[in-house]
């Protein structure tokens, strides 16, 4: 395992995303203190400015920040960056666009690697073309490490490890909701949207691989059970409220079954898991999850269709680069709540575990760097002897996966993201009983 000069190099530190994770790193982690770190970019100018940013947070320390010149389209210098690390952390996406080279990089070197990205057929792709050679080289790959899909893959694990404690064993049934969020559309997610949308219509047979929620688990996975696809309004009997279908749910679900995948079926091969947003009570609650469940059906019907898209790019949609504001960043939020059912579930039963997970910033900007370079520090720093079997060896990781309580109390510490019990004691108690 090449050590190399520093713990980690952010790469596309000139992105939207990659700046604020960049002053992220900088304001949690200093400037050469227990953490070494590096910027890097294609372009020397932006990247001097994006080191010119960081004034504010380091001082006269700014003008040392270092920075590498590398391409993404450049092999050569994707190799030389790699030597020089422990890890690399990406925010270049669309990451079926730009993202190959690095991981192949990463791979080829043996170091590790993170990202954002919720592109579930870029990751099936890397899956089968690298993953028996990460094995080989000792790379842990991890994707996925943003609002994609951190909060769900480890409230997950966070809901299965309270129910071995509370109930005696885990569940077999979880239901995501996300009862509150606040937060500037992303430039960034909506072109991979785009960019998957693009790759459907020119591969049809790409609409099957996407459709099954296994996708992504390793090909011996032996799971068969018939997953539920919410894809209309419904009233929520556990929250009490009207939901609708939740548009990351379609990365979210298939990133949470190949954690339960990789645990060996710790959560059971008979585990179901769904997602879904909800809209409020009563009948407002109810003609808002209509509503919206309508209207996201006719973006998506207008994504499909090439002269719709090209208007809804050109006219409607964000760019990539382009995000929430500083201050809407700050006011951003998210509140999601997790419902585990024991394994004799029927209909109508109250959950017997249920937790929810928190975080004080927008969730796809402002919270993703949080998370995304908690998730580097953690390979560099925490995870990096790879001696220790609890690390994990080479391949390609989940969140959930591969990080344990140690990313969870970095993430409750230093990026103020929560992790709660909301389990009425009556449920509990009476299982236990």
């Amino acid at each position: 395992m090449p050590r190399g000069k520093y713990d980690v190099i952010i790469f596309g530190a000139t992105s939207f995303v990659g700046g604020i994770l960049t002053r992220y790193i900088a304001a949690q982690y200093g400037w050469n203190k227990d953490l070494k770190w590096a910027i890097a970019g294609r372009s020397e100018r932006k990247l001097q400015q994006v080191r010119g940013t960081l004034a504010p947070i380091l001082g006269n320390d700014a003008g040392d920040v270092e920075y590498i010149i590398a391409d993404a389209a450049d092999e050569a210098s994707l190799a030389e960056l790699c030597d020089s690390t422990r890890v690399v952390v990406s925010t270049v996406g669309p990451y079926a666009l730009y993202g190959e080279p690095l991981v192949k990089a990463c791979v080829d070197a043996g170091i590790d690697y993170c990202d954002l990205t919720g592109e579930p057929q870029w990751i099936k792709r890397m899956l089968d073309k690298y993953e028996s050679q990460a094995v080989e080289t000792g790379a842990r790959i991890v994707h996925c490490c943003g609002f994609d899909s951190i909060p769900s893959d480890m409230g997950v694990r966070h809901l299965q490890e309270l129910a071995k404690e509370k109930v005696g064993h885990t569940v077999s049934k979880v239901e995501m909701r996300v009862k509150a969020a606040k937060g500037g559309m992303s430039g960034g997610t909506i072109a991979s949207m785009l960019q998957l949308t693009k790759e459907v219509m020119a591969n049809p047979s790409l609409k099957k691989e996407l459709a099954n929620p296994y996708s992504l688990c390793p090909p011996d996975h032996g799971f068969r059970v018939r997953q539920p696809d919410i894809k209309r309004a419904f009233f929520d009997r556990a929250s009490n409220a009207w939901g609708m279908p939740f548009i990351m749910a379609a990365i979210n679900t298939r990133v949470v079954h190949r954690t339960n995948a990789l645990l060996e079926n710790e959560y059971g091969d008979r585990f179901e898991y769904n997602e879904a947003m909800l809209t409020g009570k009563g009948s407002k609650g109810r003609r808002m999850a209509k509503g919206m469940t309508l209207g996201l059906g006719a973006f998506m019907v207008g994504a499909a269709l090439k002269p719709t898209r090209a208007l809804l790019e050109k006219f409607v949609l964000p760019k990539p680069g382009q995000g929430p504001s500083p201050k809407e960043q700050e006011e951003g939020y998210f509140d999601i709540r997790f419902y585990g059912y024991d394994k004799d579930y029927k209909h109508g039963k109250e959950p017997v575990i249920a937790t929810k997970v928190t975080g004080d910033k927008d969730p796809g900007y402002g919270f993703t760097g949080k998370m995304l370079g908690e998730a580097a520090v953690c390979l560099a720093l925490d995870y990096h002897n790879r001696g220790k079997k609890r690390w994990g060896k080479g391949g390609f990781w989940t969140p959930g996966a591969l990080f344990n309580e140690v990313f969870m109390e970095r993430l409750q510490k230093n990026a103020n993201m929560k992790f709660e019990d909301i389990t009425p004691a009556e449920s509990a108690d009476e299982k236990a009983a």
